[in-house]
C-alpha cells in the first residue's frame, strides 16, 4: 500500500465515526473512538469523543502502528 492509496483511505472516512486502534511503544495497546476531522500533507486528526484531539501521519497506517476499523 502506498501513501496515496492512505491518503484516499484516510480521506473517503473523513466526518464518520470509526474504532481506532494504535500499537504503541513497549507493546501498549489503545483503542478508541473518533472522527477523522482535518487531513493535512502528512498528519491528520482525530477528535475522540471526550473531545480530545489525537494526531497521526499516514506512515503510521503503513507501518501497521495505527488500525482503521471498520
Amino acid at each position: 500500500m502506498t501513501i496515496e492509496k492512505i491518503r484516499s483511505v484516510v480521506e473517503a472516512n473523513k466526518g464518520v465515526e470509526r474504532s481506532f486502534r494504535f500499537h504503541g511503544p513497549r507493546n501498549i495497546t489503545d483503542e478508541f473512538h473518533g472522527v477523522i476531522t482535518d487531513l493535512y500533507p502528512a498528519i491528520f486528526t482525530i477528535r475522540l469523543e471526550n473531545h480530545k484531539i489525537k494526531t497521526f501521519s499516514y506512515s503510521d497506517i503503513l507501518t501497521q502502528s495505527l488500525e482503521i476499523l471498520y
